[in-house]
């Protein structure tokens, strides 16, 4: 009896390290990845964002595969448009799942943009993201992006959006 107390000690014990240990890394890339991700858009910084992601990336999206990094330099023409225009960006996520470890995390959710132009109407994009981010040099950065705004054939939508709260940073 007292083996199998012993036992069942050790692995809780361990169970509730290991999950201490994925939420604060988990802590870490919201600080070092999500909350620069969310004020970059918010703020129209292009270089902020690239700056979030690693030398080497892969980006797919209904457009198709980047491997050249070319999602980069957009970044930097649509914010100066954005600015330029007047525009406004209101970001919102939240996590449908996240597996991490030490040096790598693969995470995916669902996000919202409301885009709000000078005459103050906004327009909403919705969808879903895949992103692996891998620990390089001691910081957390974006290795793999993938997003779509549909699944299955179907368009997501704010209902879709409106399963979970958004993070808050």
């Amino acid at each position: 009896m007292r083996k199998l107390i012993l036992i069942l000690f050790m692995f809780t014990a361990f169970f509730g390290y290991s999950q201490t240990a994925k939420n604060t890394i988990q802590d870490e890339i919201d600080m070092e990845v999500w909350k620069p991700f969310k004020t970059a858009f918010e703020t129209l910084d292009g270089e902020a964002l690239n700056a979030i992601y690693a030398d080497e990336v892969l980006r797919v999206t209904p457009q198709g595969i980047d491997t050249e990094n070319t999602f980069k330099s957009g970044n930097l023409e649509r914010f100066q448009k954005n600015k330029a225009d007047g525009m406004s960006i209101a970001l919102d996520f939240w996590f449908d799942s996240r597996h991490t470890n030490e040096t790598v995390s693969y995470e995916v959710g669902f996000y919202r943009i409301g885009f709000s132009d000078k005459n103050g109407e906004t327009n909403y994009s919705y969808g879903q993201f895949h992103i692996v981010l891998k620990k390089i040099d001691g910081t957390w950065k974006i290795t793999q992006d993938w997003d779509t705004t549909s699944i299955n054939g179907k368009t997501i939508t704010a209902a879709d959006l409106a399963k979970k709260d958004f993070l808050k940073f």
